[in-house]
């Protein structure tokens, strides 16, 4: 006789997609009256089931912000929370080393979990996506401010040609993207405005974003490290390989794709690890990819309040980015004390690291390493 087992093969459970890993929202806190935006009205009707608190100010949610007893839900919180606010304060700020300005942010907070990630140093214990919803305001005022600059005067190590706008230094665009149409209308405006171009870094592959149209006005910038540090400290991000193999499909998109070596993290061995990292972007690129690629090196900078965060959740990741024996405190801009690689020996492993990179990848030039 044969077994029922053997003729009624048990369906194998088909494997969740990263987005939808990322993001099951079931909370979202709102400013009053949120819904005269029609951005807003978007995102609550993309989340329909997910429960509606309403608080005075996306900056200061009670039990959310603050409460040291979230670390122990920090990804969860990720996971399930949204806030949707109004950004009153609108300014572009002088960077002059990844771009010439950065831009008034239409989110902040993000679904992934980077253990090294500097946004949840000002939130305390909770860092979920908050989406601005006066998205019109945002991208007139960015279109306003480009045509005041004119034309750019000269190169610089940001851009030859065009003035470039940091549009996610807070969160990750890629991930914004599966939340709302911010990103889509950023991408729409730098593709139009003719003397400048948007910028972000990202550690997702949102596929959906090669439908845009950005006509080479938007800059991605890939982040990349060898992969097994990135399994340990790249929490809930797309893994190494996939982000490399969409290096092409970005470009043949109309973007213009960078890479951001970032952060370097150093440990027995990491120089060996960086060198089948670029063997990996060199086999993985065509020669067009290869052509326009430029690089940010940026060494791990950490901090003592984050660290004592992460040990609440993930302190396995600590292991890497918490090296007092190599390490030195330096003071912030906003006055925290810093963790840096102590300075002679920082200095060798730039040099190593971008002497490196000019031998596997030696049509990626630099555009800043420290």
């Amino acid at each position: 006789m044969t077994s029922t087992l053997e003729n009624d093969a048990v369906p194998r459970r088909k494997p969740v997609d990263l987005a939808d890993r990322l993001l099951d929202i079931k909370r979202i806190y709102h400013e009053p009256d949120i819904d005269r935006f029609p951005r807003a009205r978007q995102v609550l009707d993309r989340f329909p089931d997910a429960q509606r608190i309403q608080v005075l100010s996306h900056q200061a949610i009670p039990g959310l912000y603050g409460n040291e007893g979230n670390v122990e839900d920090w990804v969860r919180i990720k996971q399930e929370v949204l806030v949707l606010g109004e950004k009153k304060s609108l300014s572009a700020r002088r960077n002059e080393r990844s771009s010439d300005w950065i831009a008034p942010s239409t989110a902040n907070g993000c679904a992934m979990a980077c253990s090294y990630c500097y946004v949840p140093r000002r939130k305390g214990y909770a860092n979920p996506i908050t989406v601005f919803t006066n998205i019109e305001k945002i991208t007139g005022y960015l279109e306003r401010h480009a045509a005041r600059q004119g034309i750019k005067p000269e190169p610089n190590q940001c851009d030859p040609v065009d003035w470039v706008y940091d549009l996610g230094e807070n969160s990750d665009c890629s991930v914004d993207a599966l939340v709302s149409d911010n990103v889509r209308d950023l991408v729409e405006l730098f593709a139009r405005i003719p003397n400048a171009k948007a910028s972000f870094a990202t550690k997702f592959v949102n596929r959906d974003l090669l439908d845009y149209d950005p006509q080479g006005g938007t800059r991605v910038r890939f982040s990349l490290m060898p992969k097994d540090t990135s399994r340990v400290v790249d929490i809930r991000t797309s893994k190494i390989a996939d982000r490399i193999a969409a290096l092409d499909d970005f470009v043949a998109a109309g973007f213009e794709v960078h890479l951001n070596f970032s952060p370097v993290i150093v440990y027995e061995g990491w120089l060996n690890d960086w060198a089948e990292l670029l063997d990996q972007v060199a086999d993985g690129t065509n020669e067009r990819t290869k052509q326009q690629l430029a690089a940010e090196i940026i060494f791990l900078t950490h901090n003592e309040g984050l660290h004592d965060v992460n040990l609440g959740w993930h302190p396995k990741g600590e292991e890497l980015l918490w090296r007092p024996d190599l390490q030195q405190l330096k003071r912030s801009q906003s006055g925290q004390w810093n963790v840096r690689y102590k300075s002679p020996w920082k200095g060798r492993w730039v040099q190593e690291l971008t002497d490196l990179l000019a031998v596997e990848l030696p049509t990626c030039r630099v555009r800043y390493a420290f």
